[in-house]
Parts: C-alpha cells; sequence; structure tokens
C-alpha cells in the first residue's frame, strides 16, 4: 500500500512539474514572441530612418553637384568671355598692324 501511495505522490509530482513546466514554457514563448516582435519593429524603425538619412543624403548631394554646376558654368562664362576678349584684343592689334605695314612711310 505504501509503495502504490509513493507511485502516486510521484506521478502527482511529476504531473504537476510538467504543468508548471508547460505554463512556464507557454510564458516563455509568449516572451520570446514579444521580444521578436519588438526586434522587428526596432528594425523596421531603423531601416526607415536609415531610408530617410539616405534620402536627405542624396538631396544634399545633388543639391551640391547642381551648384557645382552652375560655378562651373558661370566659370566657362567667365572664360569666354575673357577668350572673346583677348580674341578682340589681338584683332585689333593686327588690324592696326596691318594698317601701319600698308600704310605709306614718310
Amino acid at each position: 500500500m505504501r509503495s502504490r501511495l509513493l507511485i502516486a505522490l510521484t506521478a502527482l509530482a511529476v504531473g504537476l512539474t510538467l504543468t508548471g513546466c508547460g505554463k512556464e514554457s507557454s510564458t516563455a514563448a509568449d516572451a520570446a514572441k514579444k521580444a521578436a516582435t519588438e526586434a522587428a519593429d526596432k528594425a523596421k524603425e531603423a531601416a526607415a530612418k536609415a531610408g530617410e538619412a539616405a534620402k536627405a543624403a542624396t538631396k544634399e548631394a545633388a543639391k551640391d553637384v547642381a551648384t557645382g554646376a552652375k560655378d562651373a558654368a558661370t566659370a566657362t562664362t567667365d572664360a569666354a568671355a575673357k577668350a572673346a576678349d583677348a580674341t578682340k584684343d589681338a584683332a585689333a592689334k593686327a588690324v592696326e598692324a596691318a594698317k601701319e605695314a600698308a600704310a605709306p612711310k614718310k
């Protein structure tokens, strides 16, 4: 009789232990699920922030390129104007020299 009582109590203890573990494992699984969801949300948030930062950097780079292109166009225009002035001066001097060469010498 004592062995049956011992077996019954052991079975009851094992059953309660397994039930307790089952609840804890369920709680642990819920906690893991919650942690995974939070991690996914944070990863999504970080990806969105990274996308916004990349977008801002692209806009800034495009702005810098546009400014650089504008500056280059201005420099090209200035250089062309100076080249035109130099060409006019050279042509005027050439015409003056040709006139002097063609003029009768006194």
